[in-house]
Order: structure tokens, then C-alpha cells, then sequence
């Protein structure tokens, strides 16, 4: 067996390592942040289960980490919690604990341009004094 064959194989072991680490990783976190999602809203399983149409058993293998959940199943949790996946991936938590109201503005905020984010901030301010 030549280096180059060798060394391909190492790098090809490599590769279906960091894939598995991935794969664990995210095995691991999905439940922990249903569950840390879970504990901020006030919800239960039970009403989770109600929220996204998933049954409690279902949810319940999510969080002992028997399953994964679907790609539509993170969806109609992501939908309970009112975040989307990106956020539920993320850890910037900043627009996690604000009012559909708040969210609302900042949504109608990031489709401004500069000019028309001047006139809102003035407008903003004005109602502040």
C-alpha cells in the first residue's frame, strides 16, 4: 500500500469521525434546547404536544434522545416556540424573550434602508419625550 492510498484513508476516517462528532453533537444539543426552550416559556411536555400536534411519546423519545426529531417536526416546535430553526440553532438569544409586538417592529426595521431607519428613529424618539 502506497503513502498517498494510506493517507487518503486516514483522511477519509478523519472525515467520518468529524461527521460522527457532528452527529452527536447535534443529537445531544436538539433535546437540550427543546427542553431549556421548555423551562423559559413555562410549557410541559404536555403542552408542547398540544402546540405542535407532535404526541407526548413522541416529544418524550425526542428529549431521552431515542429519536430525532423530522425536519418538520423542528419546524412545528420552532412554530410553538414562535423562533425559527436558525434561531433555534443559535445562540444569539436576543430576540428570544421579546413580545410579537417588539418582534414585529424589529422585522419591519431590518427591511428599512438608511434613510427610512433616520425617519423611524426620529419619529421613535419624539414619542419618547
Amino acid at each position: 500500500m502506497s503513502n498517498k492510498s494510506s493517507g487518503q484513508q486516514v483522511q477519509y476516517w478523519y472525515h467520518r469521525l468529524e461527521e460522527r462528532c457532528i452527529y452527536l453533537c447535534v443529537e445531544e444539543y436538539i433535546p437540550l434546547r427543546i427542553a431549556e426552550l421548555c423551562r423559559k416559556r413555562g410549557y410541559t411536555k404536555y403542552r408542547l404536544a398540544q402546540l405542535t400536534g407532535i404526541t407526548q411519546t413522541a416529544l418524550g423519545n425526542m428529549l431521552n434522545q431515542k429519536s430525532m426529531p423530522t425536519m418538520a417536526n423542528l419546524e412545528k416546535i420552532c412554530d410553538a416556540f414562535e423562533i425559527t430553526i436558525a434561531q433555534f440553532f443559535s445562540d444569539d438569544e436576543s430576540r428570544l424573550d421579546l413580545t410579537k409586538e417588539q418582534k414585529e417592529i424589529l422585522e419591519i426595521w431590518d427591511g428599512l434602508d438608511e434613510k427610512e431607519r433616520e425617519i423611524f428613529m426620529t419619529f421613535i424618539r419624539s414619542l419618547k419625550k
